[in-house]
């Protein structure tokens, strides 16, 4: 199996490339769509057997049948939950790391994959405005970047606290902080530790204020928490909670502050929406997927601290066979994050970015702001249609007044069977309504407006 000497895998390596090429030139590329497990099973089969099926004929299986089979997230009128654009040098550097075999795990292992990869982290990190200490990795999403900067938070809150208990004061922290609009990864980190999420009201707009904070805070003891999370792009409506003012109760509690940019963080690159922001550069820890709105292929966010030697403190594993690697004072990622294996994922973004500059990078995601602001222009003007509530970002969320929940159903599964669009139905306080989100710089005001004339 391992070795390319063989004609077959010569062969093999020239069709992947081929097709890879192939996809990659696709304009627009096809919609697709799932199909049944009844389906599947009669155009593909079995095909996992004793002898192998051959590299050639697997990759046909493949193209002809699976990958069918399979929404393409970069398509432009694909607008549910989050899409994924990811750039063609992003996409081709992507098989470049696969076919590289590096562990990015370690600085001794991986050098120079971990230079390039904190290069991009430091772009972002300067965006949101942390201090040249600040640095953290790559981890496989947002989930996972939520969860290990709590653990990080939670480690840093309770080492304080032990010490606070020695000389007679201090608690053992359990419960974190955010409104419903928090991603739902908040809540399944919360699980995963066995620590308490406490509900903070939104304000008038929908976002968290420093003031419904102090509230909470106060109410429950502010010494039991260990983590305020705030949102910087809420992923149903896009909402930039109120930064500053909860950033000033962090400060005056001694509370890690976090903010969540899973969606929303790539904003910090547009100057049109910049100010939103105010109050991010003094979070404690900070994560963006760089595989929503910032160009890379699946699967990529970025991780940053605010002090990274805290997050070391809490995530570094310790065995002997790790000695090699903790005895030295290298930049290992594995020490900021929650696992120990990673690949090297964080290089399509930096490839992207280098092959680009950070220019277009901020005229993109500008682009697709000015795709949004005519979206909710549009349709503001028709008079079958509603905006729930102006964009912050990206997101636009509206309704068609009188549509019942199985009108929005029926409608959103006649464009996809038309292979025409991917749009999906929401829900806010009860009531069923549809959204776009817009992060390819694909989608353009035809699409909007085509997809739209559906509702007429």
């Amino acid at each position: 199996m391992h070795g390319y000497s063989d004609q077959n895998l010569e062969a093999l390596g020239d069709a992947i490339l081929a097709y890879s090429a192939d996809r990659l030139k696709l304009d627009p590329v096809p919609l697709d769509g799932p199909q049944t497990l009844a389906e599947l099973d009669a155009a593909a089969g079995q095909t996992i057997t004793v002898d192998g099926i051959g590299g050639l004929e697997a990759l046909k299986l493949f193209g002809e049948h699976l990958a069918q089979a399979c929404i393409s997230t970069d398509h432009p009128r694909y607008l549910s939950f989050i899409p994924c654009a990811p750039t063609e040098a992003a996409a081709m550097f992507d098989l470049v790391v696969g076919a590289s075999s590096i562990y990015g795990g370690s600085w001794l292992e991986g050098a120079g994959a971990v230079y390039a990869e904190n290069q991009a982290l430091r772009w972002i990190a300067d965006l949101v405005g942390l201090p040249k200490e600040a640095g953290g990795v790559f981890v496989p999403g947002g989930t996972i970047g939520n969860l290990s900067a709590l653990v990080a938070a939670r480690h840093t809150a309770r080492v304080k606290a032990a010490h606070e208990t020695r000389s007679g004061a201090g608690a053992r922290p359990w419960r974190v902080a955010a409104t419903h609009g928090a991603h739902s990864s908040i809540q399944s980190a919360c699980d995963v530790m066995d620590a308490e999420l406490v509900g903070v009201e939104v304000d008038d707009r929908g976002r968290l204020s420093g003031a419904a904070l102090r509230e909470v805070l106060v109410a429950n003891g502010p010494e039991t928490f260990f983590a305020v999370v705030a949102t910087s792009g809420t992923t149903n409506f896009g909402i930039v909670d109120d930064l500053a003012s909860v950033a000033e109760v962090c400060r005056e509690f001694g509370i890690w502050f976090h903010v969540d940019g899973a969606y929303g963080g790539a904003g910090l690159a547009a100057p049109s929406v910049r100010h939103l922001y105010a109050g991010i550069e003094h979070c404690d820890s900070f994560i963006v997927d760089p595989h929503k709105w910032l160009f890379a292929p699946f699967d990529c966010c970025a991780l940053l601290y605010r002090e990274p030697a805290l997050a070391r403190a809490a995530h570094t594993q310790h065995a002997s066979y790790l000695d090699v690697l903790t005895d030295k004072p290298d930049w290992n990622p594995t020490d900021y994050s929650v696992g120990l294996t990673r690949r090297a994922r964080g290089l399509p973004f930096w490839f992207s970015l280098a092959t680009h500059g950070t220019d277009a990078y901020r005229e993109a995601v500008e682009r697709t702001l000015e795709v949004t602001r005519f979206a909710a222009e549009e349709i503001a003007r028709r008079d079958y249609l509603e905006v729930v509530r102006e964009p912050d970002l990206s997101v636009v969320v509206f309704r068609r007044p009188g549509w019942t929940a199985a009108q929005y159903q029926e409608w959103s599964d006649r464009l996809l069977a038309d292979q025409f669009a991917f749009v999906v139905p929401t829900s806010h306080l009860g009531e069923t309504l549809t959204r776009f989100a817009i992060v390819n710089p694909r989608t353009s005001e035809d699409d909007i407006m085509a997809i739209l004339d559906t509702m007429a």
